[in-house]
């Protein structure tokens, strides 16, 4: 066990400890908090019931805990810039460490051009006139440049990025509560709605198979929580502060993302909630500040959108560039992915990870909805792997360390009910990604998947077995 302690030490030196407690809570919320809640959040509500989409989020919540306990636990006893790719190579297997690190590289990769384009048409929507390639290149340079320039400012950024989420989720929840009390108006409402909406057509109006059919879209919600792991080698004090992030990060997801539902379901019938696609004036947070009289709902909600975008592709970019330096630190991949540039930011990966994103760039202009449908299928079922390979790293990495004469007692930090967590948190994880593949319109994806993992295996047997 000393070794692995002494391996981590001397493999992120070179990596400074710039993160706070502050920056890793707003980095895990920044990544979880996106189009996902902001648009996605009627269509779950449609097609489950008001009801059934809380113990859906409440489940999907407790999932993400479970897991992010397991990450917590091997976070503070291994505070590595590969994270989960470091750990899945130690407790399970070097090849199942090499195809995590690039699973994980291309969930991030694989939205990434999507983020930029999304952002630069919502803009277009603003400044008609301006091509949509501009402001897709003014964006993509403002966030490789802040990811380049340190980890501090990439940091501070991302939290004052996250923080405009934040606000809007909170100030969404505290009037919708408002309007739903009857303190403000709401249009439509002569009296107080309360909570009658939740119950109108009855608990489970949709039964309750789809609670489990959208689970792949809630847990893909809580997804970017386990970025505190990722940052979790750059982060100073990482046995004090990436408990305290984990636990911060998730309660406070729980209430924003319950808090949401709630109000969306109480205020509007359910069967409208989802209609309209993936316009921001159909999104529910639209329809609801529009009806207790906000003005310019619309723009606020394309400028927190927009922030959401670039938050996501700023998280996204430094989680696949670390991965890669990973890899290379690790004699996976050439030593050239792990050159750091004089401010301590791996230069090479940052490049080869925005050259990646080019395919998603040409999503809008080559059958997008296809395209788009497929990418978020494929970014939520890989994240469902690595979250997997936490669960199962951790329950392996304690066996060991109690076969080594140790008691939890030992660890500075340890996830609780071992082995239930770790077990339990994999199980949920598992069915979650069988739910793709009964998915007629995501089994193009989960099939590409598949063969992108057997590649991983097939490579790494080929060109590394020797070197780990």
């Amino acid at each position: 066990m000393q070794s692995s302690n002494s391996n981590a030490n001397s493999e992120t030196k070179a990596l400074k400890r710039a993160m706070s407690t502050r920056h890793l809570v707003m980095l895990s919320l920044g990544g979880a908090i996106g189009t996902g809640l902001f648009l996605g959040s009627g269509e779950v509500i449609a097609q489950t019931g008001p009801v059934a989409a809380i113990i859906a989020y409440i489940l999907g919540g407790l999932i993400a805990y479970m897991v992010m306990l397991c990450l917590g636990e091997l976070a503070v006893h291994m505070p590595v810039a590969g994270s989960f790719g470091a750990y899945a190579q130690k407790y399970i297997g070097p090849g199942t460490g090499y195809m995590i690190s690039w699973v994980y590289w291309l969930t991030w990769t694989a939205t990434l051009g999507t983020e930029f384009t999304a952002a630069a048409l919502l803009m277009q929507e603003w400044f008609p006139h301006i091509s949509m390639w501009i402001w897709t290149i003014i964006f993509a340079i403002t966030i490789f440049a802040l990811n380049l320039s340190s980890t501090r400012i990439f940091a501070e950024s991302e939290f004052w990025l996250a923080l405009v989420k934040v606000v809007t989720v909170v100030a969404f929840i505290i009037l919708g509560l408002l309007a739903i009390f009857g303190l403000i108006p709401f249009h439509g409402a002569e009296s107080a709605p309360l909570f009658h909406n939740l119950t109108a057509q009855g608990w489970f109006p949709q039964g309750l198979v789809p609670i489990f059919t959208t689970m792949l879209i809630v847990n893909f919600a809580f997804s970017g929580t386990e970025l505190i792991g990722v940052a979790a080698g750059e982060t100073k004090d990482p046995a004090v502060n990436v408990p305290k992030a984990i636990n911060a990060a998730i309660w406070r997801l729980l209430i924003f993302f319950v808090g949401t539902i709630v109000v969306i379901s109480a205020l509007l019938p359910f069967q409208v909630a989802g209609l309209g696609g993936e316009s921001v004036s159909n999104s529910p947070f639209v329809t609801v500040f529009n009806y207790i009289g906000i003005p310019y709902a619309d723009d606020i909600m394309r400028f927190v959108i927009i922030t959401a975008l670039l938050s996501a592709a700023n998280s996204g970019l430094y989680a696949a560039s670390r991965m890669m330096w990973s890899l290379s630190a690790q004699r996976q991949l050439p030593q050239v992915f792990s050159r750091l540039s004089s401010s301590g930011t791996p230069i090479i990966a940052l490049v080869v990870t925005m050259f990646g994103a080019i395919p998603g760039l040409l999503s809008e202009h080559f059958a997008p909805e296809t395209i788009f449908k497929n990418l978020l299928g494929i970014a939520a079922f890989t994240m469902v792997i690595v979250w997997m390979s936490i669960c199962w790293s951790q329950f392996n990495f304690r066996r060991a360390w109690y076969k080594a004469g140790h008691s939890a007692k030992d660890l500075k930090f340890a996830a609780p009910l071992y082995p239930i967590v770790p077990i339990l948190g994999f199980v949920f994880c598992f069915i979650t990604g069988l739910s793709m593949a009964a998915d007629p319109e995501m089994q193009a994806g989960f099939i590409g998947c598949l063969l992108f993992i057997a590649a991983c295996y097939l490579s790494h047997y080929i060109f590394y077995r020797d070197r780990t």
